[in-house]
């Protein structure tokens, strides 16, 4: 079903333009990912990368950064050269929260260069099945019977996951440790160990561990429900939380002053990278739905979710600290 459903999605995105013809990468070209490998922010990258070679006629070089929430591959990709050979995958952790959260030696609006979207990413919330919890609220309930107690994993400081649980503290009422890690790999280990109480993860790291039964999922922390898993309630539905979402996305970015032909030229590959029937099949198995954009309304994009998500951070005093 939702493969259906993307591949519709898909076949409105734009038809390879005149950029795909204009400038062309005479050297390989690395994407930075501030995450560990396995997890959605790499799935994402090798996926799409994998059609992006075929079409920029050069290697692309998948380099995981990991720390600091994203945070050092976004730093090495403003002090790349600008000429198109080093780019990055970024997340709403390392463009919206972190920023909001962290003194950062830079400005992601000025010293980073906007390219396009490339995925919107649905999460889930799990528990490890040996957990006693079987709903949400059962999990509450058990939160708020021994404050501080309870942990929450994340793949990262500032994350949809580390963001989930603050918001899920706050609006819950409820008090849990978070406990973050350098990726959703990492994570994923200590989740099925029971080393961690609960986690809102990429259904890229989760999903399969949800099917073979090694995971149990309590609910969806976005506004509707998954075409992954119909049946499972939404935050807001298993907790009586109305209000309660956290969206999730990636982007591709560039270091600051990157040219206005390399920026198009890169857009309108990974738009069309994106329109092949097989990276988007390939996508939807990990629960990443294609989400292009113009660099103009990513760029729109990053500053409404920063004025979204300032109110929020302030209130569950959320911090990388």
């Amino acid at each position: 079903m939702i493969t259906r459903r993307l591949l519709g999605a898909t076949a409105l995105l734009p038809l390879a333009t005149p950029a795909l013809a204009q400038w062309q990468p005479t050297r390989p070209i690395r994407v930075l990912v501030g995450f560990a490998p396995g997890g959605g922010t790499d799935i994402t990258t090798r996926t799409i990368g994998a059609k992006l070679q075929t079409l920029l006629g050069q290697p692309i070089v998948v380099e995981n950064r990991p720390g600091a929430g994203g945070n050092l591959a976004s730093e090495a990709t403003v002090n790349a050269p600008a000429d198109g050979t080093a780019l990055m995958m970024g997340t709403i952790a390392s463009l919206v929260m972190n920023p909001l959260m962290v003194r950062l030696p830079f400005d992601v609006m000025t010293d980073l260069t906007a390219i396009g979207r490339s995925v919107e990413v649905t999460n889930f919330l799990v528990v490890a099945p040996e957990k006693p919890w079987r709903t949400l609220a059962e999990l509450i309930a058990a939160a708020k019977a021994k404050p501080g107690e309870l942990s929450y994993g994340s793949s990262g400081v500032g994350g949809a996951g580390h963001l989930g649980g603050a918001l899920l503290d706050s609006m819950a009422g409820i008090e849990t440790i978070h406990v973050p890690y350098r990726g959703g790999g990492q994570l994923i280990t200590d989740i099925l160990s029971g080393k961690v109480d609960f986690s809102v993860a990429t259904a890229a790291t989760v999903l399969p561990h949800i099917e073979a039964g090694r995971l149990r999922a309590l609910a969806v922390p976005s506004p509707r429900r998954s075409a992954l898993l119909p049946d499972l309630p939404t935050v807001a539905e298993a907790a009586n939380l109305p209000g309660y979402e956290v969206a999730n996305w990636y982007a591709m970015m560039g270091p600051r002053a990157l040219p206005r032909p390399i920026v198009d030229r890169v857009n309108a590959a990974l738009n069309e990278a994106m329109r092949d029937p097989d990276v988007a099949s390939n996508l939807a198995k990990h629960g990443l739905e294609p989400a292009p954009s113009t660099p103009e309304e990513l760029t729109a994009t990053i500053r409404a979710e920063t004025e979204k998500w300032r109110p929020i951070i302030a209130r569950a005093g959320a911090s990388a600290n």
